[in-house]
């Protein structure tokens, strides 16, 4: 029998975790139930972090966290998925392909920055989504250092005023000066469409947020988008133009596209829709989990969300029960009624925040010392030793806050 894991994000690798160790309570061997992890490389991007300086740095190693728990990694990208005949389609770094049969599929292949088709947008804004984006946005951040001072090199623009946004530009001030120099005078300016900042967050920490704003010096444009970029600035829906070098775009995700080439029906963001054992609907055999799947946290009616506190547990359930139904053993029902927020503030400290209705527990430097052992411990592999790398995937603890 075996198990196919695409990705290798947070979904994945707890996905991976928590098949290996229910095979091991189970005492099946690996050549019973082969546990496979299809991805480009063996590497964690630690995604949440890619807001911060030095993005080339923000990945971690996972060969040895899969051999110590003797999961076979597969290098290569997924191409085509043909749930009728259980295979997927591989091609490797060098353009050859390769299929991998499955008795169970898990779809871990996270999400992507929605960009639309704004004029300008492709050429010339940046972003933190992905590992290679962040590394070119920080080069070219450095860069700035050898151009005439001037407002456009100054000023950086953040289009989304959500999560991402939010931690993107209140951190580009410090990150600014310490390039340009102490006595630079940067200018950041979050760009919305709606007419409060953080709208995802609620009335309740927004304030906090607004404060915090004010503090590191960044402004907003509330109630505009985008509508155009050029090499020397943007200009938006209200007719403002912002003369910037730096154009960051944070504004939305979409599940990756290789979701679509599963046939079930899926959520407005591309998610797939599943049921609570994170089975997809009216699939036999594929599982979704993580960014690529819209699951029900709980039976009140909150859903999973694009994050990494979601896709860890959700990692851990689908890897359990994908493996759970391949060994005739019962399957865990995904829930998550725990959530919390804690949201960087740059230089003004952090914001936590706990359940659905975002209560504030936590500010300023408190709640960054918080934030700092989220980014640097909470969210890293598990160490390369088996007993521990299996321990660390039940899928009742994980994500437990």
């Amino acid at each position: 029998m075996r198990l196919v894991i695409i990705g290798a994000g947070f979904a994945g690798m707890y996905a991976a975790l928590s098949a290996a160790r229910l095979r091991d309570i189970q005492g099946a061997s690996p050549e019973e139930l082969e546990i496979s992890l299809v991805a480009p490389e063996p590497t964690l991007v630690v995604r949440p972090r890619l807001y911060e300086p030095k993005p080339e740095t923000l990945t971690a190693p996972l060969q040895d966290v899969l051999k110590s728990i003797d999961v076979v990694y597969v290098q290569g990208s997924v191409e085509t998925v043909d749930t009728k005949s259980r295979a997927v389609q591989i091609v490797t770094a060098k353009g050859a392909k390769k299929s991998l049969s499955y008795d169970r599929l898990i779809v871990a292949t996270g999400s992507r920055l929605f960009r639309p088709n704004i004029p300008g947008l492709a050429e010339h804004a940046f972003s933190v989504d992905g590992l290679n984006d962040a590394i070119a946005l920080d080069r070219h951040l450095h860069q700035l250092a050898s151009w005439p001072v001037s407002e456009m090199r100054n000023t950086v623009v953040v289009a989304g005023g959500g999560f991402t946004g939010i931690e993107a530009a209140t951190e580009m001030p410090s990150r600014l000066r310490a390039i340009l120099g102490k006595d630079a005078k940067p200018r950041v300016i979050i760009v919305d469409r709606s007419e409060a900042i953080a709208p995802d967050m609620g009335a309740g920490p927004r304030p906090l947020i607004e404060a915090a704003l004010r503090n590191v010096g960044v402004e907003t444009r509330l109630g505009a988008s985008v509508a155009s970029l050029d090499k020397s600035g943007v200009t938006l829906s209200n007719g403002e133009y912002i003369e910037s070098a730096t154009v960051i775009w944070a504004a939305g995700m979409r599940a990756a596209p290789l979701t679509a080439q599963i046939p079930a029906e899926r959520d407005s963001f591309g998610r797939l829709l599943v049921d609570r054992d994170l089975r997809v609907l009216s699939v036999d055999g594929v599982f979704a989990t993580g960014d690529a799947a819209r699951a029900a946290c709980d039976d009140v009616g909150n859903y999973s969300l694009m994050s990494c506190q979601h896709a860890t547990r959700m990692g851990a359930f689908a890897g359990n029960n994908a493996a759970a139904e391949l060994m005739g053993i019962a399957t865990r029902r995904y829930h998550q009624k725990a959530y919390v927020t804690c949201l960087d503030l740059g230089e003004a400290g952090a914001l936590f925040t706990r359940g659905w209705e975002r209560k504030v527990e936590m500010v300023g430097e408190q709640a960054k010392n918080t934030k700092r052992e989220i980014n640097t411990v909470w969210i890293y592999p598990p160490r390369a030793e088996r007993a521990a790398a299996l321990a660390s995937a039940d899928p009742e603890h994980v994500s437990e806050v």
